[in-house]
């Protein structure tokens, strides 16, 4: 039951993250372009792998 509830809370988190990756992406490109860079790559990255681990 708790690996299940730990299952579920790790997928949602990663589709949240996914979906806020995907809304702040006109956000990152325009940072890109006056010199910043945001870390939603780094971000991502780290919940793929939460994931795959569960």
């Amino acid at each position: 039951m708790i690996q299940t509830v730990s299952r579920f809370t790790a997928f949602a988190l990663y589709q949240l993250t996914v979906l806020l990756g995907i809304v702040l992406l006109p956000v990152a490109l325009a940072a890109r372009r006056v010199g910043l860079q945001l870390p939603v790559a780094t971000l991502l990255d780290k919940m793929d792998a939460t994931q795959e681990s569960i």
